[in-house]
Protein backbone atom coordinates (compact mmCIF):
# COMPACT_ATOMS: atom_id res chain seq x y z
CA UNK A 1 0.00 0.00 0.00
CA UNK A 2 2.94 2.35 0.64
CA UNK A 3 4.03 1.81 -2.98
CA UNK A 4 0.52 2.61 -4.24
CA UNK A 5 0.38 5.77 -2.13
CA UNK A 6 3.79 6.85 -3.40
CA UNK A 7 2.69 6.45 -7.01
CA UNK A 8 -0.54 8.31 -6.22
CA UNK A 9 1.34 11.31 -4.76
CA UNK A 10 3.79 11.39 -7.67
CA UNK A 11 0.96 11.37 -10.21
CA UNK A 12 -0.93 14.00 -8.20
CA UNK A 13 2.13 16.26 -8.32
CA UNK A 14 2.54 15.81 -12.07
CA UNK A 15 -1.12 16.60 -12.77
CA UNK A 16 -1.07 19.56 -10.37
CA UNK A 17 1.93 21.29 -11.97
CA UNK A 18 0.71 20.52 -15.48
CA UNK A 19 -2.67 22.11 -14.72
CA UNK A 20 -1.07 24.96 -12.78
CA UNK A 21 1.04 25.97 -15.78
CA UNK A 22 -1.95 26.35 -18.10
CA UNK A 23 -4.01 28.04 -15.39
CA UNK A 24 -1.34 30.67 -14.65
CA UNK A 25 -0.56 31.29 -18.31
CA UNK A 26 -4.23 31.51 -19.22
CA UNK A 27 -5.22 34.00 -16.54
CA UNK A 28 -2.04 36.08 -16.79
CA UNK A 29 -2.57 36.42 -20.51
CA UNK A 30 -6.21 37.35 -20.22
CA UNK A 31 -5.42 40.00 -17.61
CA UNK A 32 -2.40 41.34 -19.51
CA UNK A 33 -2.66 44.22 -21.96
CA UNK A 34 -2.04 43.03 -25.51
CA UNK A 35 1.29 44.26 -26.81
CA UNK A 36 1.43 46.79 -29.60
CA UNK A 37 1.59 45.64 -33.20
CA UNK A 38 4.98 44.43 -34.40
CA UNK A 39 6.77 45.85 -37.45
CA UNK A 40 3.83 48.02 -38.39
CA UNK A 41 4.26 48.65 -42.11
CA UNK A 42 2.53 50.78 -44.71
CA UNK A 43 -0.97 49.64 -45.56
CA UNK A 44 -1.40 47.16 -48.37
CA UNK A 45 -4.20 45.01 -49.69
CA UNK A 46 -2.62 41.57 -49.90
CA UNK A 47 -3.68 39.08 -52.52
CA UNK A 48 -5.15 35.94 -50.91
CA UNK A 49 -5.50 32.45 -52.35
CA UNK A 50 -8.28 30.74 -50.39
CA UNK A 51 -7.88 26.96 -50.30
CA UNK A 52 -10.76 24.64 -49.36
CA UNK A 53 -9.87 20.93 -49.17
CA UNK A 54 -13.04 19.02 -50.04
CA UNK A 55 -14.01 15.38 -50.16
CA UNK A 56 -17.70 14.76 -50.89
CA UNK A 57 -18.91 18.09 -49.50
CA UNK A 58 -21.68 18.93 -51.97
CA UNK A 59 -24.17 19.71 -49.17
CA UNK A 60 -22.14 22.51 -47.62
CA UNK A 61 -19.52 23.78 -50.11
CA UNK A 62 -21.90 26.26 -51.75
CA UNK A 63 -22.71 28.10 -48.53
CA UNK A 64 -19.02 28.59 -47.70
CA UNK A 65 -18.22 29.94 -51.16
CA UNK A 66 -21.18 32.33 -50.99
CA UNK A 67 -20.01 33.66 -47.61
CA UNK A 68 -16.51 34.18 -49.07
CA UNK A 69 -17.89 36.06 -52.07
CA UNK A 70 -19.50 38.53 -49.63
CA UNK A 71 -16.21 39.60 -48.07
CA UNK A 72 -15.75 43.31 -47.38
CA UNK A 73 -12.48 43.17 -49.25
CA UNK A 74 -11.45 44.09 -52.83
CA UNK A 75 -12.81 41.33 -55.05
CA UNK A 76 -9.70 41.38 -57.24
CA UNK A 77 -7.53 40.63 -54.20
CA UNK A 78 -8.67 37.09 -53.48
CA UNK A 79 -9.37 33.90 -55.38
CA UNK A 80 -11.25 30.84 -54.12
CA UNK A 81 -9.79 27.41 -54.85
CA UNK A 82 -11.48 24.12 -53.98
CA UNK A 83 -8.99 21.24 -53.68
CA UNK A 84 -11.02 18.25 -54.83
CA UNK A 85 -9.87 15.06 -53.11
CA UNK A 86 -11.30 11.87 -54.66
CA UNK A 87 -14.89 13.14 -54.66
CA UNK A 88 -17.68 10.84 -55.79
CA UNK A 89 -20.48 13.39 -55.47
CA UNK A 90 -21.21 16.79 -57.06
CA UNK A 91 -18.77 18.86 -54.98
CA UNK A 92 -16.79 19.92 -58.07
CA UNK A 93 -19.89 20.87 -60.02
CA UNK A 94 -21.29 22.91 -57.12
CA UNK A 95 -17.98 24.66 -56.55
CA UNK A 96 -17.66 25.60 -60.22
CA UNK A 97 -21.25 26.85 -60.33
CA UNK A 98 -20.47 29.20 -57.42
CA UNK A 99 -17.45 30.64 -59.20
CA UNK A 100 -14.61 28.81 -57.45
CA UNK A 101 -11.53 27.49 -59.21
CA UNK A 102 -10.66 23.81 -58.96
CA UNK A 103 -7.46 22.06 -57.92
CA UNK A 104 -7.87 18.38 -58.83
CA UNK A 105 -5.82 16.40 -56.34
CA UNK A 106 -4.58 13.41 -58.31
CA UNK A 107 -3.81 10.26 -56.33
CA UNK A 108 -4.67 8.99 -52.86
CA UNK A 109 -4.20 11.22 -49.84
CA UNK A 110 -3.91 9.88 -46.30
CA UNK A 111 -4.87 13.12 -44.55
CA UNK A 112 -5.85 16.76 -44.99
CA UNK A 113 -2.24 17.88 -44.60
CA UNK A 114 -1.29 15.96 -47.75
CA UNK A 115 -4.08 17.69 -49.68
CA UNK A 116 -2.80 21.08 -48.52
CA UNK A 117 0.75 20.16 -49.50
CA UNK A 118 -0.49 19.31 -53.00
CA UNK A 119 -2.51 22.54 -53.26
CA UNK A 120 0.41 24.75 -52.12
CA UNK A 121 2.68 23.07 -54.68
CA UNK A 122 0.06 23.58 -57.38
CA UNK A 123 -0.11 27.33 -56.67
CA UNK A 124 3.60 27.80 -56.01
CA UNK A 125 4.37 29.44 -59.37
CA UNK A 126 1.66 32.08 -59.03
CA UNK A 127 3.71 35.13 -58.03
CA UNK A 128 0.60 37.28 -57.56
CA UNK A 129 -0.32 35.40 -54.34
CA UNK A 130 0.77 37.06 -51.09
CA UNK A 131 -0.86 34.67 -48.62
CA UNK A 132 -2.97 31.54 -48.35
CA UNK A 133 -6.08 31.08 -46.21
CA UNK A 134 -7.32 27.56 -45.41
CA UNK A 135 -10.91 26.62 -44.59
CA UNK A 136 -12.82 23.37 -44.18
CA UNK A 137 -15.70 22.91 -46.60
CA UNK A 138 -18.34 23.02 -43.85
CA UNK A 139 -17.24 26.46 -42.62
CA UNK A 140 -18.93 29.84 -42.88
CA UNK A 141 -16.92 33.06 -42.73
CA UNK A 142 -17.59 36.49 -41.27
CA UNK A 143 -17.74 39.20 -43.95
CA UNK A 144 -14.74 41.07 -42.46
CA UNK A 145 -12.52 37.99 -42.22
CA UNK A 146 -10.04 38.89 -44.97
CA UNK A 147 -9.83 42.52 -43.89
CA UNK A 148 -8.70 41.47 -40.39
CA UNK A 149 -6.26 38.87 -41.74
CA UNK A 150 -4.88 41.58 -44.00
CA UNK A 151 -4.27 43.78 -40.93
CA UNK A 152 -2.34 40.92 -39.32
CA UNK A 153 -0.11 40.68 -42.40
CA UNK A 154 0.42 44.44 -42.38
CA UNK A 155 1.44 44.18 -38.73
CA UNK A 156 4.27 41.83 -39.65
CA UNK A 157 2.81 38.39 -38.89
CA UNK A 158 3.20 35.61 -41.45
CA UNK A 159 0.75 33.20 -39.82
CA UNK A 160 -2.61 33.93 -38.24
CA UNK A 161 -5.35 31.90 -36.58
CA UNK A 162 -8.95 33.04 -36.74
CA UNK A 163 -11.56 33.10 -33.99
CA UNK A 164 -12.99 29.57 -34.28
CA UNK A 165 -16.71 29.34 -33.42
CA UNK A 166 -19.60 26.95 -34.09
CA UNK A 167 -22.30 27.43 -36.69
CA UNK A 168 -24.63 24.81 -35.17
CA UNK A 169 -23.75 25.32 -31.49
CA UNK A 170 -27.34 25.28 -30.29
CA UNK A 171 -28.29 21.90 -31.85
CA UNK A 172 -27.80 19.88 -28.65
CA UNK A 173 -25.53 19.45 -25.63
CA UNK A 174 -22.75 17.96 -27.75
CA UNK A 175 -22.48 20.80 -30.27
CA UNK A 176 -22.77 23.28 -27.38
CA UNK A 177 -19.88 21.52 -25.63
CA UNK A 178 -17.75 21.76 -28.77
CA UNK A 179 -18.55 25.47 -28.98
CA UNK A 180 -17.56 26.05 -25.35
CA UNK A 181 -14.37 24.03 -25.86
CA UNK A 182 -13.27 26.35 -28.66
CA UNK A 183 -14.35 29.49 -26.79
CA UNK A 184 -12.15 28.45 -23.86
CA UNK A 185 -9.26 27.63 -26.20
CA UNK A 186 -9.64 30.97 -27.98
CA UNK A 187 -9.67 32.93 -24.73
CA UNK A 188 -7.27 31.14 -22.42
CA UNK A 189 -4.73 29.90 -24.94
CA UNK A 190 -4.76 31.87 -28.18
CA UNK A 191 -5.71 35.31 -26.91
CA UNK A 192 -3.74 34.82 -23.71
CA UNK A 193 -0.50 33.90 -25.49
CA UNK A 194 -0.67 36.77 -27.98
CA UNK A 195 -1.38 39.20 -25.13
CA UNK A 196 1.85 38.02 -23.52
CA UNK A 197 3.77 38.54 -26.74
CA UNK A 198 4.02 34.79 -27.34
CA UNK A 199 2.43 32.62 -30.04
CA UNK A 200 -1.09 31.41 -30.64
CA UNK A 201 -1.80 27.94 -32.02
CA UNK A 202 -3.66 26.66 -35.08
CA UNK A 203 -7.20 25.45 -34.40
CA UNK A 204 -8.05 23.23 -37.34
CA UNK A 205 -9.51 25.73 -39.77
CA UNK A 206 -9.62 29.40 -40.72
CA UNK A 207 -5.88 30.03 -40.64
CA UNK A 208 -3.63 32.19 -42.81
CA UNK A 209 -0.07 31.51 -44.02
CA UNK A 210 2.01 34.05 -45.92
CA UNK A 211 3.36 32.66 -49.18
CA UNK A 212 6.91 33.66 -48.26
CA UNK A 213 6.75 31.21 -45.34
CA UNK A 214 5.71 28.33 -47.62
CA UNK A 215 8.36 29.36 -50.16
CA UNK A 216 10.98 29.30 -47.40
CA UNK A 217 10.02 26.17 -45.49
CA UNK A 218 7.46 24.32 -47.59
CA UNK A 219 4.51 22.53 -46.02
CA UNK A 220 4.92 18.94 -44.88
CA UNK A 221 2.88 17.29 -42.14
CA UNK A 222 2.59 13.61 -41.25
CA UNK A 223 -0.24 13.25 -38.74
CA UNK A 224 -4.04 13.47 -38.63
CA UNK A 225 -3.75 16.77 -36.74
CA UNK A 226 -1.97 18.87 -39.34
CA UNK A 227 -3.07 22.02 -37.51
CA UNK A 228 -1.33 21.28 -34.20
CA UNK A 229 1.59 19.66 -35.99
CA UNK A 230 2.11 22.78 -38.10
CA UNK A 231 1.93 24.93 -34.94
CA UNK A 232 4.68 22.80 -33.42
CA UNK A 233 6.79 23.19 -36.54
CA UNK A 234 6.31 26.98 -36.35
CA UNK A 235 7.45 26.93 -32.71
CA UNK A 236 10.68 25.16 -33.70
CA UNK A 237 11.24 27.87 -36.33
CA UNK A 238 10.44 30.60 -33.75
CA UNK A 239 7.66 31.83 -36.05
CA UNK A 240 4.93 33.58 -34.04
CA UNK A 241 1.30 32.82 -34.84
CA UNK A 242 -1.12 35.72 -34.45
CA UNK A 243 -4.59 35.25 -32.96
CA UNK A 244 -6.81 37.38 -35.19
CA UNK A 245 -9.74 37.73 -32.83
CA UNK A 246 -12.04 39.65 -35.17
CA UNK A 247 -11.57 37.27 -38.09
CA UNK A 248 -14.34 34.76 -37.33
CA UNK A 249 -14.77 31.27 -38.78
CA UNK A 250 -17.91 29.23 -38.08
CA UNK A 251 -17.45 25.45 -38.02
CA UNK A 252 -20.00 22.62 -38.14
CA UNK A 253 -19.65 20.52 -34.99
CA UNK A 254 -20.51 16.83 -34.72
CA UNK A 255 -24.06 16.54 -33.39
CA UNK A 256 -24.12 12.85 -32.45
CA UNK A 257 -21.83 10.87 -30.18
CA UNK A 258 -20.83 8.28 -32.79
CA UNK A 259 -19.49 10.95 -35.14
CA UNK A 260 -17.91 12.85 -32.24
CA UNK A 261 -16.16 9.67 -31.08
CA UNK A 262 -14.71 9.06 -34.53
CA UNK A 263 -13.60 12.68 -34.88
CA UNK A 264 -12.00 12.98 -31.44
CA UNK A 265 -10.34 9.57 -31.82
CA UNK A 266 -8.66 10.90 -34.96
CA UNK A 267 -7.61 14.06 -33.11
CA UNK A 268 -6.14 12.14 -30.18
CA UNK A 269 -4.32 9.79 -32.54
CA UNK A 270 -2.81 12.80 -34.30
CA UNK A 271 -1.79 14.48 -31.04
CA UNK A 272 -0.11 11.30 -29.81
CA UNK A 273 1.76 11.06 -33.12
CA UNK A 274 2.91 14.67 -32.63
CA UNK A 275 4.04 13.77 -29.11
CA UNK A 276 6.34 10.99 -30.31
CA UNK A 277 7.60 12.95 -33.32
CA UNK A 278 8.14 16.42 -31.85
CA UNK A 279 8.06 16.52 -28.03
CA UNK A 280 11.79 15.84 -27.58
CA UNK A 281 12.72 18.51 -30.13
CA UNK A 282 10.32 21.02 -28.57
CA UNK A 283 11.53 20.55 -24.99
CA UNK A 284 15.15 20.77 -26.16
CA UNK A 285 14.38 23.91 -28.17
CA UNK A 286 12.71 25.51 -25.16
CA UNK A 287 15.64 24.83 -22.83
CA UNK A 288 18.14 26.10 -25.42
CA UNK A 289 16.27 29.22 -26.56
CA UNK A 290 13.60 29.93 -23.93
CA UNK A 291 10.99 29.99 -26.71
CA UNK A 292 7.65 29.75 -24.86
CA UNK A 293 5.77 28.44 -27.90
CA UNK A 294 7.97 25.32 -27.92
CA UNK A 295 7.09 24.58 -24.30
CA UNK A 296 3.41 25.28 -24.97
CA UNK A 297 3.20 22.88 -27.90
CA UNK A 298 5.16 20.14 -26.13
CA UNK A 299 2.72 20.34 -23.21
CA UNK A 300 -0.29 20.45 -25.54
CA UNK A 301 0.92 17.23 -27.18
CA UNK A 302 1.05 15.70 -23.69
CA UNK A 303 -2.66 16.46 -23.17
CA UNK A 304 -4.21 13.03 -23.95
CA UNK A 305 -1.53 11.26 -21.91
CA UNK A 306 -2.00 13.65 -18.97
CA UNK A 307 -5.73 12.97 -18.95
CA UNK A 308 -4.98 9.25 -18.59
CA UNK A 309 -2.49 10.01 -15.80
CA UNK A 310 -5.23 11.96 -14.02
CA UNK A 311 -7.64 9.05 -14.49
CA UNK A 312 -5.06 6.59 -13.12
CA UNK A 313 -4.59 8.89 -10.13
CA UNK A 314 -8.34 8.67 -9.48
CA UNK A 315 -8.24 4.85 -9.67
CA UNK A 316 -5.37 4.76 -7.19
CA UNK A 317 -7.30 7.02 -4.82
CA UNK A 318 -10.24 4.60 -4.89
CA UNK A 319 -7.90 1.67 -4.19
CA UNK A 320 -6.27 3.49 -1.28
CA UNK A 321 -9.65 4.47 0.16
CA UNK A 322 -11.00 0.91 -0.09
CA UNK A 323 -8.00 -0.67 1.64
CA UNK A 324 -7.50 1.94 4.32
CA UNK A 325 -9.33 2.75 7.51
CA UNK A 326 -11.84 5.09 6.00
CA UNK A 327 -14.03 7.75 7.46
CA UNK A 328 -16.82 9.75 5.94
CA UNK A 329 -14.41 12.68 5.69
CA UNK A 330 -12.13 10.64 3.42
CA UNK A 331 -14.83 10.59 0.77
CA UNK A 332 -16.36 14.01 1.45
CA UNK A 333 -13.11 15.93 0.80
CA UNK A 334 -12.56 14.66 -2.80
CA UNK A 335 -16.30 14.89 -3.45
CA UNK A 336 -16.25 18.51 -2.32
CA UNK A 337 -13.23 19.18 -4.53
CA UNK A 338 -15.00 17.69 -7.55
CA UNK A 339 -18.08 19.83 -6.94
CA UNK A 340 -15.87 22.93 -6.54
CA UNK A 341 -14.05 22.22 -9.81
CA UNK A 342 -17.37 21.70 -11.57
CA UNK A 343 -18.68 25.06 -10.31
CA UNK A 344 -15.44 26.81 -11.29
CA UNK A 345 -15.83 25.28 -14.76
CA UNK A 346 -19.36 26.70 -15.00
CA UNK A 347 -18.08 30.17 -14.05
CA UNK A 348 -15.35 30.02 -16.71
CA UNK A 349 -17.89 28.89 -19.29
CA UNK A 350 -20.20 31.79 -18.45
CA UNK A 351 -17.26 34.18 -18.74
CA UNK A 352 -16.20 33.06 -22.23
CA UNK A 353 -19.80 32.90 -23.45
CA UNK A 354 -20.52 36.45 -22.31
CA UNK A 355 -17.21 37.75 -23.62
CA UNK A 356 -18.04 36.45 -27.09
CA UNK A 357 -21.54 37.95 -26.76
CA UNK A 358 -23.25 34.59 -27.10
CA UNK A 359 -26.59 33.66 -25.58
CA UNK A 360 -26.24 31.55 -22.44
CA UNK A 361 -29.62 29.99 -23.16
CA UNK A 362 -28.44 28.59 -26.51
CA UNK A 363 -25.42 26.91 -24.86
CA UNK A 364 -27.03 25.96 -21.55
CA UNK A 365 -27.07 22.19 -22.14
CA UNK A 366 -23.41 22.31 -23.10
CA UNK A 367 -22.56 24.27 -19.96
CA UNK A 368 -24.20 21.68 -17.75
CA UNK A 369 -22.64 18.68 -19.53
CA UNK A 370 -19.30 20.16 -20.60
CA UNK A 371 -17.46 18.24 -17.87
CA UNK A 372 -18.97 15.00 -19.17
CA UNK A 373 -17.79 15.97 -22.68
CA UNK A 374 -14.23 16.28 -21.39
CA UNK A 375 -14.47 13.06 -19.32
CA UNK A 376 -15.76 11.18 -22.38
CA UNK A 377 -12.31 11.71 -23.91
CA UNK A 378 -10.83 9.25 -21.38
CA UNK A 379 -12.04 6.05 -23.09
CA UNK A 380 -10.98 7.51 -26.46
CA UNK A 381 -7.48 8.13 -25.18
CA UNK A 382 -7.40 4.64 -23.65
CA UNK A 383 -8.44 3.01 -26.92
CA UNK A 384 -5.77 4.74 -29.02
CA UNK A 385 -3.04 3.53 -26.66
CA UNK A 386 -3.67 0.02 -27.98
CA UNK A 387 -5.22 0.64 -31.40
CA UNK A 388 -4.42 3.89 -33.13
CA UNK A 389 -6.54 5.02 -36.06
CA UNK A 390 -4.68 4.43 -39.34
CA UNK A 391 -7.24 5.64 -41.88
CA UNK A 392 -8.35 9.24 -42.31
CA UNK A 393 -12.14 8.88 -42.14
CA UNK A 394 -13.97 11.98 -43.41
CA UNK A 395 -16.73 13.45 -41.26
CA UNK A 396 -20.04 13.94 -43.05
CA UNK A 397 -21.31 17.53 -43.07
CA UNK A 398 -24.92 18.17 -44.00
CA UNK A 399 -26.19 21.24 -42.11
CA UNK A 400 -27.68 23.72 -44.57
CA UNK A 401 -26.91 26.82 -42.50
CA UNK A 402 -26.06 30.14 -44.16
CA UNK A 403 -24.40 33.27 -42.85
CA UNK A 404 -27.74 35.08 -42.52
CA UNK A 405 -28.96 32.31 -40.16
CA UNK A 406 -26.10 32.65 -37.65
CA UNK A 407 -27.45 35.58 -35.62
CA UNK A 408 -30.73 33.73 -35.11
CA UNK A 409 -28.88 30.69 -33.75
CA UNK A 410 -26.43 32.51 -31.47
Amino acid sequence: MIFVKTIYYILSGIVFFYSLYFTIMGFCGVCHQRKKNINSSSFKYHNFAIIIPARNEEKVIGNLIESLKKQNYPKNCYTIYVAINNCTDKTKTKALSRGAKIIDCIGKFSNKGAVLEYAFANLNEDKSIDAYVVFDADNLVDSNFLMHMNKSLNNGYRIGQSNHQGKNSSDNWLTSSYAIFYLIQNEFFNRSRVNLGASSSINGTGFMIKKSFIDEYGFKTYTFTEDLEFAGQCALKKEKIDYVENAITYDEHANNFKTSWKQRKRWSTGVNSCLTRYSGKLFTHFFKTGNLASLDMALVYLGPLMQLVDFLKFILFVVIACFSTTTLLTFLIPLGLMITLYLVSIILEIYVILREKKKIKSLLSGMILFSFFIISWIPINLVILFKRQKIWDPIEHNRDIRTKDLNKRH
